[in-house]
């Protein structure tokens, strides 16, 4: 596996040990870790910190080429409000762990000429299908169902 993917794995992994969702991201340029994060709203009592917005805060601010050179990894689709950062920042690649419990915004970030890889990845499937069974309503709520 790749090592950019384990780390947003591992991530997600230290997102579900805190009591939250297992979702994880990393953000890389020129083969640098800048920022990993992963969803913290429970842990922080936060609306927005999805793992690819708490990838990108640890990253800080950053010159706009920098973005424009980076690779996003991030453990499952994107969802509309992570999908908007990517394109606001102009992060021309985002790799995907697993679209198959979530399909985020996709479709839009190609119309955007955004290039997305999806790995359809076992052990990130597997932690999603797990967390979604076992903690469906923290699920629905943060997926604003």
């Amino acid at each position: 596996m790749d090592r950019f993917m384990q780390a947003a794995i591992d991530e997600a992994q230290q997102g579900l040990a805190e009591g939250g969702i297992p979702i994880g991201s990393v953000l890389v340029h020129n083969g640098t870790i800048l920022g990993r994060g992963h969803n913290r709203r429970v842990q922080k009592g936060s609306a927005i910190l999805h793992g690819e917005m708490d990838a990108l805060e640890h990253a800080g601010r950053q010159p706009a080429q920098v973005y424009r050179e980076s690779v996003l990894y991030t453990t499952l689709s994107p969802c509309p409000m992570c999908s908007g950062a990517i394109v606001l920042y102009g992060i021309p690649k985002v790799v995907i762990g697993e679209n198959l419990t979530f399909m985020g915004e996709e479709e839009w970030l190609r119309s955007r000429g955004v290039n997305l890889e999806v790995l359809e990845d076992q052990h990130c499937i597997r932690m999603m299908t797990d967390f979604i069974a076992e903690r469906p309503d923290l699920w629905n709520e943060d997926i604003g169902i």
